[in-house]
């Protein structure tokens, strides 16, 4: 006799089911966007909010009634870090510079920051960037697989 997994009160298939229901924009989706040049977020029909990256709920809010939405690909530096001595399975990539960055519609977004690794100094945080193309990790044995960010460039 095969039993399903009961999680909080809910079958697993139902969650599954639910979660496929509610989910507007895959990371297989998100990551073929960035690929093809769009950043994309989802937008909230009941509080307005963006979120980025693919949720299956408003990362304000909680609402479930999300929309797909091309973001502009602009904002701000948040904040940013040179890593020179790379973890296990990175060791090809270093010098990088991994980034967060606010994007002019609201949600912040990690990707990279094609600028060189030894001029990299804390002024450049409050700077205007501009997405200018992606990278493809390869992944490691940790991971589960390539996956692409965005790059963004600094804007002068």
């Amino acid at each position: 006799m095969m039993t399903t997994k009961k999680v909080i009160g809910k079958e697993q298939e139902e969650i599954e089911k639910e979660y496929k229901e509610y989910t507007v924009l895959s990371l297989a989706e998100y990551e073929e966007g960035l690929r093809n040049g769009k950043l994309l977020g989802l937008r909230c029909a009941s509080c307005g909010g963006i979120t980025c990256h693919p949720m299956p709920v408003c990362q304000w809010c909680g609402g479930r009634s999300l929309a797909r939405v091309e973001l502009c690909g602009e904002g701000e530096l948040m904040t940013f870090t040179v890593i020179r001595v790379p973890s296990e399975g990175f060791e090809e990539e270093a010098p990088y510079i991994p980034c967060l960055v606010k994007t002019k519609e609201g949600p912040c977004v990690i990707g990279r920051l094609d600028y060189d690794t030894e001029s990299a100094t804390q002024e450049l945080i409050g700077k205007q960037v501009k997405m200018s193309g992606t990278h493809t990790c390869k992944g490691d044995k940790f991971s589960d697989g390539a996956h692409t960010c965005p790059v963004f460039k600094i804007q002068e």
